[in-house]
């Protein structure tokens, strides 16, 4: 029989999940609790100022090679099947399911309840189930808390993560890849994390979730961040894959952070998915971005793989020596310019942010609505190192949605409900290249920041929207051949390099490479998207 600890402890007790005989059960354990058992098990080390330190061990990105969805009645006729989204049988998972059960056995666990979706309509009860503690404070802070003693007492998750890095998946048995596995069942809206401390697998797992769930409802998930102005409804949102800036350029001090890296589009406007961020914070510069540096220095924070003097405790944020993903989790109060309602009105402005490796993509353009689908759909980027196991430089790369490890219905699903509301409320969509100026990786130099803020303030400022636009050839992309504070060069990606020819070779081969991509999409969209990209030369 195990045994209950905590403040507040669920009447919907673990055995629903098929745990039992556990060690002891901690419920919804605070901060200072969490941080006492960090240290007491030597799962992490406390830093100068408060922040806890882990290690993430050979995990420190995601493993898209491990994650299967189960063919399962309820959902395999809606999944987009494919290289992403591979299938695995509710046999394989059921197996997978006891024997981590069986694991579970005499073993303490940690239980957080709290929510995703700050929208109370829209909203779905969460449950993570870990045997770390500092997993369990990951929770805590990425996802949104239930203050309400009785309500957390009656808590009942429809969707449950149970996290267990120690627990070995066995390929030959189990149908899994290899001894690592994030196994998401929708059917029983049960998640299984098996030997990966990456604590971003239990956020992402739970965004699949939402992903899956709220287009039913006509909500847009988005892979986004978002702030808004002196007005709540002057909405700016942020879209991209990792390392494109999204946390960075929405955290900003003149402007309110409703959240930077997931929400969602109803029609009462859009809302955080989450209670907290989770930036990179790799070479983090205290000037250029001195509200997401702050973070780093609080008590709550956990720090991922950032290295620190063992003596003074102090960290060193330009150390890559464990890996270029470094992250801080906290929860957004710590971010002095956080909505903490995660709440607002509808969007104003939308930007894709890419960070384009072959440095030919203009630093800002304007999108039609047929091209904001199309760029939606393409999802153009670099992987950058760090984020993901194996990537250890920028590589092109093409992510649907901005985010298709994540999305598992077919991404016009959601591009539908992208022309749809962007139509309806009149949003202006732009494309930024965060990436390569002045040539390709290893060549040309990455966009400066400075530079990029001042072209995001000055699109949703409105300062654009007087200003010359010309047509870039190759993409047909419409570029402000002037914005104050930015030299003019840089507006025009083909001044910026040494020899313009090479410059033209390299947009043509990634024009290419647009229009090869998009081939599996051509037959699922109106012909007006699918010719607002580049011709294939």
């Amino acid at each position: 029989m195990s045994q209950n600890f905590g403040p507040w402890i669920g009447e919907h007790g673990v055995e629903n999940h098929g745990i039992r005989n556990a060690g002891t059960v901690y419920w919804n354990l605070t901060t200072p609790m969490l941080y006492e058992r960090i240290i007491r098990r030597h799962e992490g080390a406390l830093a100068h100022l408060g922040p806890v330190i882990v290690r993430t061990g050979d995990h420190t990105g995601r493993s898209p090679h491990d994650k299967f969805i189960v063919e399962e009645p309820s959902s395999k006729d809606v999944i987009w099947w494919g290289k992403v989204n591979r299938p695995i049988s509710a046999d394989c998972f059921n197996h997978v399911h006891r024997r981590m059960l069986a694991y579970i056995q005499n073993r303490d666990v940690f239980v957080f309840d709290g929510y995703a979706g700050a929208d109370p309509e829209y909203q779905m009860p969460v449950r993570i189930i870990t045997d770390y503690a500092w997993h369990s404070l990951f929770a805590r802070n990425m996802f949104i808390r239930e203050f309400d003693p009785e309500k957390l007492r009656k808590h009942v998750p429809e969707f449950t993560v149970i996290d267990m890095p120690g627990f070995h998946a066995d390929p030959e048995i189990d149908c899994t890849a290899s001894q690592t596995a994030i196994l998401v069942h929708f059917g029983k809206g049960l998640v299984l994390i098996a030997r990966t401390e990456y604590a971003g697998e239990i956020k992402k797992s739970i965004f699949t979730a939402m992903n899956y769930k709220l287009p039913n409802q006509g909500v847009l998930p988005m892979h986004c961040s978002a702030n808004y102005g002196e007005d709540p409804d002057d909405v700016a949102l942020f879209f991209g894959l990792s390392a494109t800036g999204k946390t960075t350029l929405s955290n900003v001090p003149d402007r309110t952070l409703v959240g930077d890296d997931e929400h969602g589009w109803s029609d009462n406007g859009i809302f955080n998915f989450e209670g907290g961020s989770y930036a990179k914070v790799i070479r983090l510069d205290p000037e250029g971005e001195p509200l997401i540096y702050e973070t780093t220095r609080r008590f709550g924070t956990i720090l991922e793989n950032v290295a620190f003097d063992g003596e003074t405790r102090r960290v060193d944020l330009d150390d890559e020596g464990l890996t270029e993903n470094t992250r801080a989790s906290y929860p957004i109060s710590h971010m002095p310019n956080a909505i903490l309602e995660g709440i607002a009105g509808h969007p104003r402005h939308i930007l894709f942010l890419t960070a384009d490796a072959f440095g030919v993509l203009p630093p800002i353009s304007k999108l039609t609505t047929e091209q904001a689908m199309y760029h939606f759909l393409s999802g153009y980027t670099a992987k950058v190192a760090g984020t993901e196991r194996g990537v250890t430089e920028p590589q092109p790369h093409f992510s649907a949605c901005f985010g298709a490890p994540f999305m598992p219905l077919h991404p016009r699903v959601y591009a539908d409900l992208l022309g749809e509301k962007v139509r309806k409320h009149s949003a202006q969509v732009w494309l930024v290249n965060t990436g390569w100026t002045g040539g390709p990786y290893g060549v040309g130099e990455r966009m400066k920041l400075a530079h990029t803020r001042r072209m995001v303030e000055a699109a949703i400022s409105g300062e654009l929207d007087a200003v010359e636009l010309e047509t870039e050839p190759h993409f047909g992309l419409h570029v402000p051949v002037h914005i104050e504070g930015v030299p003019s060069q840089i507006l025009t990606p083909r001044e910026t390099w040494g020899h313009p020819e090479a410059h033209d070779q390299q947009a043509g081969e990634l024009a290419n490479m647009f229009y090869e991509n998009f081939r599996q999409f051509q037959s699922e969209v109106d012909p007006s998207i699918a010719a607002a990209g580049p011709v294939s030369r």
